[in-house]
């Protein structure tokens, strides 16, 4: 299972990689393995302002839908339009170009409540 050592994880599966006071927000690999052929991402949330652990949006698989959790509070600023066409790319790629939403943080010390590589490796084992 791919567990980048750069990125911030949540115990609900996404992951956070942060560029300045942005953060991108995606599944990881472990999620979207668990989860199945992703054929839909839903976010209607773009240009809210949400809380850490809000739904931002939710992720279609073939046999099921699972909401997706903001890791992080902030202001959701673009969705990643590519998975409107193509959303078996978060199957591809989870943490490159499988990144779902970017989002201005409005507390980035919330980043310090989430769980390093290691932390999220010993969850999935």
């Amino acid at each position: 299972m791919n567990v980048p050592s750069n990125l911030k994880y949540s115990n609900d599966h996404e992951w956070v990689r942060v560029e300045g006071d942005i953060a991108y927000v995606g599944i990881t690999d472990y999620a979207q393995s668990q989860l199945g052929d992703i054929v839909f991402v839903d976010v209607t949330t773009t240009g809210e302002t949400l809380a850490q652990n809000e739904v931002f949006g939710s992720i279609e698989a073939v046999k099921t839908v699972s909401d997706a959790f903001l890791p992080v509070s902030g202001e959701i600023i673009e969705f990643n339009e590519m998975l409107n066409d193509a959303p078996e790319t978060v199957n591809k790629d989870p943490y490159g170009e499988g990144w779902m939403v970017k989002v201005k943080m409005s507390n980035p010390a919330e980043l310090d409540s989430l769980l390093d590589a290691e932390g999220y490796k010993a969850i999935i084992a």
